[in-house]
């Protein structure tokens, strides 16, 4: 019997052994790089456990204005110290001498520290060139000058460039072909999804110094600088956008109160965007609120500036030429107007004065010939279909620089309201179905501008490894199909200039501005219950010389709050300044 228990004992003693040496195995030779459902690197960890790091980059790709400068991280020279120095005598006076501090200042913080840190908290102490070299060639055990990557709390573009994440079920579904560290982050919205496959990590870059149990040395005080595998990494995304534009567009925007809305910026020849602000800014505690979004990038109802794409249309037809005259007393309904007396006007001033009844009437007429009239100018102008770049890059296809942009929209697709006399009115105006994207708005107005040339949008000019060689750089791309002639081009131009100039235009207020602006008002309802609109003023400028295209709009509002442009305004006023710093200068003087 009792032969018998110390045999079923030695058999259990046995599995039980068997099954440690296995789960050995399975940690010590199989599963060291991605072990257990939370694929941790146990060899990382171990290192981790007995080491001291500071991490100067995380190896993710970086964004840069289109002059080269970083837009939401500063590369600071920094001064970084090591915990083991408060074990060990160290010439601190001389550093603190070359960086015109007191020692007791130095060693207080090395005193506190309980791992590297970079001098002078979250904002390190910024070191000159010169001060940099000095420091380093004292050569001392634990204290270095580096570049370290110091990341904005109020990133420019928030929505625009987006966001990273630690996900699993992100990475999953972004690159089920690859096993990612839990540490590496992958973008969740904006350029840093869009632009992933180059952004991905190929490893950080750090100092370590190896410790014991106390925090002193293990292998003596030499501090070890480890760099990713790949020296061609991190990548540099050099988008289009203008830092100090964009900085100065977000300070008048909130200057403004634009509590749901923005502007987009384009540069008109190259048909890049300079500067794009949405509001409300980004919530990092809510994923879903709706500052996340990129406004700018979805559609809208436009109101009055749809009656650029009627307008169009009625040049090519030739129904509205002098002397034909409106009866502005009416409304499209031809009731009498109790808000608007404008009495009879020609077709440019009623385009200048943003006169329903007009394009009420003629969308009426110019809908007999051809119901799909507005979609195919809408088309010409480039504002029904998505603006931004898109093309097959690599295997990516097509990459879409701008992340969920959404086309726009003249009929809704399951209404059937093209022969309805009612709604073609509607639909003239800007209203009923009719939305589109703030992007695409300005870039109708750079079209028109270059003579009705239609140029998909560019944020990103190129990608380029770290040492400074060439990715891929995004030629210009033309939209496709039809687009609006010279001639009609400038019609527009002149019709878009009398809003502005005209004796009583919607535009009035920016006829004095440093640049001549041409451009157009809307107001569109948007909640009948709430009496909600959408406020909009879209142009270019200068006129004789188009070099920007501009959209301002503030969504949701109502008629308590100002027309947009006052913000339009600000915002040609600012680009004049930074266009010319030296008769600016002169001016003051």
């Amino acid at each position: 019997m009792i032969s018998k228990r110390i045999k079923g004992m030695a058999y259990f003693l046995l599995l039980l052994l068997i099954v440690l040496a296995g789960r050995l195995v399975q940690i010590q030779l199989v599963e060291t790089e991605s072990f257990s459902k939370h694929h941790i690197n146990l060899i990382e960890a171990s290192v981790n456990q007995r080491s001291q790091v500071l991490k100067l980059d995380d190896g993710r790709g970086q964004f840069y204005d289109y002059k080269g400068i970083p837009l939401a991280h500063e590369e600071v020279p920094a001064l970084v110290l090591f915990p083991f120095l408060k074990k060990m005598i160290w010439p601190a006076a001389k550093v603190a001498g070359i960086i015109g501090i007191q020692e007791q200042e130095l060693l207080k913080a090395v005193e506190k520290a309980e791992k590297p840190f970079a001098f002078g908290g979250k904002k390190p102490l910024e070191l000159t060139s010169g001060q940099t070299d000095a420091i380093n060639k004292l050569q001392i055990p634990g204290v270095f000058a580096v570049k370290q990557k110091i990341y904005d709390a109020d990133l420019p573009a928030a929505q625009l460039i987006g966001t990273t994440t630690k996900s699993e079920p992100v990475k999953k579904r972004l690159h089920p072909e690859r096993e990612l560290s839990p540490e590496v982050r992958v973008g969740s919205n904006g350029l840093q999804r869009t632009f992933d496959d180059f952004l991905l990590s190929e490893g950080d870059s750090k100092l370590v110094f190896h410790v014991d149990g106390t925090g002193g040395p293990l292998f003596g005080v030499d501090v070890k600088y480890v760099e990713p595998a790949n020296p061609m990494y991190p990548v540099k995304i050099n988008t289009t956008l203008d830092k100090k534009i964009q900085e100065a567009a977000e300070r008048l925007v909130d200057q403004h109160q634009i509590k749901k809305g923005g502007i987009v910026l384009i540069d008109i020849e190259t048909n890049e965007v300079r500067a794009l602000v949405s509001r409300p800014k980004t919530n990092k505690h809510d994923p879903e609120d709706i500052g996340n979004k990129n406004l700018m990038l979805m559609r809208d109802t436009p109101g009055s500036i749809f009656k650029t794409v009627v307008a169009a249309a009625a040049i090519d037809a030739e129904i509205a030429k002098p002397p034909r005259m409106f009866n502005c007393n009416l409304t499209i309904d031809g009731k009498p107007d109790r808000e608007h007396n404008f009495g009879f006007l020609d077709f440019e001033e009623s385009f200048s004065r943003s006169c329903n009844r007009t394009f009420g009437e003629i969308a009426q007429e110019l809908s007999v010939a051809n119901p799909e009239i507005f979609d195919e100018y809408a088309s010409k102008l480039g504002i029904k279909e998505t603006a931004g770049w898109s093309a097959p890059v690599y295997h990516i296809n097509p990459l879409t620089q701008f992340d969920s942009e959404e086309p726009g929209i003249v009929w809704h697709p399951d209404h059937n309201l093209k022969k309805d006399k009612k709604m073609i009115a509607k639909t003239a105006i800007g209203q009923q179905d009719v939305q589109v994207t703030p992007l695409a708005i300005a870039n109708m107005m750079a079209t028109i501008a270059r003579g009705g040339e239609k140029k998909m949008v560019k944020v990103v000019s190129n990608v380029e490894f770290n040492n400074g060689t060439t990715v891929y750089d995004f030629p210009d791309k033309k939209i496709p199909g039809e687009t609006i002639s010279p001639y009609t081009a400038m019609k527009l131009q002149q019709l878009l200039r009398g809003v502005v100039i005209g004796s009583n235009g919607t535009g009035v207020y920016l006829k004095d501005l440093p640049y001549e602006v041409a451009g157009k008002s809307g107001t569109a309802q948007t909640g009948m219950e709430k009496k909600e609109l959408n406020k909009w003023f879209a142009g270019y400028f200068p006129y004789k010389n188009p070099k920007y295209a501009l959209v301002a709009v503030s969504l949701d509002t109502d008629e308590s709050t100002p027309g947009m442009t006052r913000l339009f305004a600000d915002i040609v006023k600012e680009i004049y300044k930074l266009d010319n710093p030296v008769s600016m200068d002169r001016n003051i003087e």
